[in-house]
């Protein structure tokens, strides 16, 4: 296959700014559409069980879409590198606006899991493909700006969400949630459609599809992910369907490599694994994932049961990170250039490491500026390490293999978090469970935190269970720290920018 990377690049930078500053606010609103679909439904569903019932799977609105993005990220990376990223990125929001349609006319809370779910497969081609592009739409030199927006565009969403979420819950109907979709991305997809342009791919030059890998991926990362997700929840870690579950998830892995060494064009080819830079940022990154589990998930119940918060202050002290994150991660760029993209996010992820081990020696039940602080210093370090790894990685390929790159960064750390997720919930309530004796795990002590009837033992011994978190998230941190000190190359193998 011949190197369209000249002309995509000079179909790309050649583009007048009015069209190619059209093409970038698609992206931004691609990116918040996908962003704010995480964070607005979780303060509707009391509305949404109220009206649908469902109470005890209701849990399957975000494991049902986080499933079907993670999953289909490898798939969509590789269809992008075959046909082009706009066809991707069109039908991937099209099947996203349609989840949204169906999800506001859901009649039950099986529709409306089953529709969460169509949303996600469309979700997994707006989050890898907008990532892909925007490392097509500028040289090197400039891809910190554009990732720098589209971080910011996370963060607002991340802290917006929730809010809006309630507000249109409240007072106008929680259907809205869904609906609030259509019109952005409508506005979205039209600039897509009208503003971005790729040079014709030659007949020759396209590869045939691996769809026989492209299940096998699908049905591998589906099982897995089920059994991470509801292990130690729906059913106990050693129980029958936990282990039935991980059992086919190994045999359909197996199923994966025998597949996808015999495909002329594997979704998952096996150069993503053999390359060293790419190997040890998607292990860096996957522990990224994980270790952000911690403060995301675990938290708010923190500034709520120890600290005594309110929710909506609780709510502010984790959103901090996510305003110096960004600032962080479009300052990096004047770092890497002098240090290179390993050295910077070692400094970013080695910070990060002290950062979470601070956590544990905070004081009971402290005060609420002590967390907050920490929070913000580690949204600083961590934009200083994802940033550097993500644009270093996208510069070492070029554009027939930066969509396959792009997604198997971004699996890696969704791959990541929902173990983290797994993980650190058995660590929390391993935790409660010696301290209180079995008294019950971190769900039924929060549930007796508010309704006011848990002692000061009870919040001592949550404390106790967010610093063990926090613990085995630094641990996480120093994992990504050594991989990057013994795996990647000290110099990034950039490739020279076309001209």
């Amino acid at each position: 296959m011949g190197d369209t990377t000249p002309a995509i690049r000079q179909a790309a930078q050649g583009t007048a700014p009015d069209r190619r500053g059209a093409v970038v606010a698609a992206l931004m609103l691609a990116m918040a559409l996908a962003a704010l679909d995480s964070t607005i439904v979780s303060t509707a569903v009391p509305q949404i069980v109220g009206d649908l019932g469902g109470f005890s799977v209701f849990s399957w609105l975000f494991s049902g879409y986080l499933l079907a993005v993670t999953v289909t990220l490898p798939v969509y990376g590789k269809l992008s590198d075959t046909f082009g990223r706009k066809p991707v990125l069109v039908a991937g929001a099209a099947l996203f606006l349609l989840g949204s349609l169906l999800c506001a006319l859901a009649w039950n809370m099986g529709a409306l899991i089953a529709f969460r779910i169509v949303q996600g497969l469309g979700g997994g081609a707006l989050q890898g493909t907008v990532q892909t592009l925007a490392a097509d739409l500028y040289p090197l030199k400039d891809r910190p700006k554009i990732q720098s927006k589209l971080s910011t565009v996370w963060a607002v969403s991340a802290v917006a969400g929730p809010g809006v979420g309630g507000i249109l819950a409240t007072y106008a109907d929680w259907r809205w949630i869904f609906l609030v979709n259509l019109p952005v991305g409508a506005l979205a997809l039209w600039l897509v459609v009208r503003y971005l342009h790729e040079p014709e791919r030659e007949a020759r030059t396209r590869a045939r599809v691996d769809w026989a890998g492209a299940l096998a991926v699908f049905a591998c990362g589906g099982v897995l992910l089920t059994a991470l997700v509801q292990g130690g929840v729906a059913w106990p870690w050693l129980s029958g369907p936990s282990l039935a579950l991980f059992a086919a998830g190994l045999a359909l892995a197996g199923l994966v490599v025998v597949i996808e060494r015999r495909a002329a064009e594997p979704i998952i080819p096996g150069w993503v694994w053999r390359r060293r830079t790419i190997a040890a940022v998607n292990l860096a990154l996957g522990a990224l994932g994980l270790l952000m589990v911690a403060p995301s998930v675990f938290l708010p119940t923190y500034a709520q049961s120890v600290l005594g918060l309110a929710p909506v202050a609780a709510g502010f002290v984790l959103s901090v990170w996510t305003l110096s994150w960004p600032v962080s991660a479009a300052l990096s760029q004047h770092v890497y250039r002098r240090i290179g993209f390993r050295n910077t996010a070692m400094l970013g992820i080695g910070t990060a490491t002290l950062i979470l081990l601070a956590f544990p020696f905070l004081p009971y039940p402290g005060e609420a500026w002590q967390p907050t602080l920490l929070m913000l210093l580690l949204g600083a370090a961590l934009g200083l390490f994802q940033l550097p790894l993500l644009v270093g990685v996208q510069s070492t390929v070029d554009w027939a293999e930066r969509g396959t790159t792009t997604a198997s960064v971004l699996f890696c750390r969704q791959t990541g978090q929902t173990v983290g997720a797994a993980v650190f919930g058995a660590v929390a309530n391993g935790v409660l469970a010696s301290r209180l004796g079995g008294a019950g795990d971190l769900d039924s002590v929060t549930r007796a935190l508010d309704a006011g009837t848990a002692p000061d033992a009870t919040r001592r011994a949550i404390a106790d269970a967010v610093h063990a978190v926090y613990l085995g998230a630094s641990c996480a941190a120093a994992v990504a720290f050594l991989v990057l000190l013994f795996l990647a190359p000290r110099r990034f193998p950039v490739l020279k920018e076309p001209s």
